[in-house]
């Protein structure tokens, strides 16, 4: 069912409490708009609930302001926060990156071919390396080296680029530098970080060689939210695969590198679909 193929993403989440499914299904069936996917959950632990519509209006007179300011009075009573999008909007990214580029690789060539529905105006490297694959695609790329003693400065140039091209979120595709917490904090809930798995077991540097010496039987990456705890931030997607005897460090590498590629194209994927909510230091997340 369908007259437009105008859609609209419709998320929201309030304290625990009857009715909070009803007060938005049927506001949408009373304003006309046809719900074309639907997604809750009520977490018992934290007492609160989550909604994720996706629906299509069936009236040429939709109006998101009179939405809102209709739909106010019934989320009053319920404390609900929400947010309406608009499907086709494309979030602006920044991509940071160092001298890996399988991510970054992955990144341009899904939002080139329409699987990402993002724009990517900048990108940002603390290395020269990959600057000709940013002017392959037509990207403006600033090489901002760091140092200890120019790591804050460095981090606010990176702060300005941010602001500059008005970005939406920031992706650290194998950005191999950890952000000070002034950093993590300007970027709170707004940056997803990759890594490998194997932490925290095989931290700094080799850590498929560490692995492979210790005999390990899977490899994996994890996407997450970036906040001040290294590599602990609120976990978006993760993938895992088994390996064994046969594997040498450079087959887990690559095994490794194809998964943070997936893992991190899914994490960017359904946050720019507005498929994530924040629960403290964990995620909701709802996927196809």
């Amino acid at each position: 069912m369908g007259t437009s193929s105008n859609t609209w993403i419709f998320t929201a989440s309030c304290p625990s409490q009857l009715g909070t499914v009803d007060v938005v299904t049927r506001f949408m069936a009373q304003t006309d708009n046809y719900i074309n996917e639907i997604h809750s959950f009520d977490d018992r632990v934290s007492d609160h609930f989550f909604i994720r519509i996706e629906f299509t209006p069936q009236t040429a007179t939709f109006s998101p302001g009179q939405f809102n300011d209709d739909f106010a009075q019934r989320a009053k009573a319920f404390d609900m926060i929400w947010q309406l999008s608009p499907s086709a909007h494309k979030e602006r990214v920044a991509i940071l990156v160092s001298k890996f580029d399988h991510c970054l690789n992955d990144l341009l060539f899904r939002t080139r071919t329409g699987q990402l529905n993002i724009e990517i105006p900048v990108i940002i490297s603390n290395h020269p390396d990959l600057k000709s694959l940013a002017e392959w695609h037509d990207i403006p790329y600033y090489h901002l080296p760091i140092t200890p003693e120019t790591k804050r400065e460095q981090e606010e140039q990176i702060l300005a680029l941010v602001s500059q091209y008005n970005i939406d979120l920031v992706v650290l595709a194998r950005y191999m530098q950890v952000l000070s917490p002034q950093m993590c904090q300007a970027l709170d809930g707004k940056a997803i970080n990759i890594h490998h798995s194997l932490l925290p077991g095989f931290k700094g540097a080799r850590p498929y060689h560490q692995a492979w010496e210790k005999g390990v039987k899977m490899v994996g990456a994890t996407a997450h939210y970036v906040n001040n705890d290294l590599d602990e931030g609120p976990i978006i997607t993760q993938g895992v695969q088994s390996v064994d005897h046969a594997h040498y460090p450079e087959d887990l590498i690559s095994k490794g590198q194809d998964i943070e590629r997936i893992t991190l194209y899914n994490a960017v994927k359904y946050h720019v679909e507005k498929r994530v909510f924040l629960s403290g230091n964990r995620t909701v997340v709802f996927t196809h």
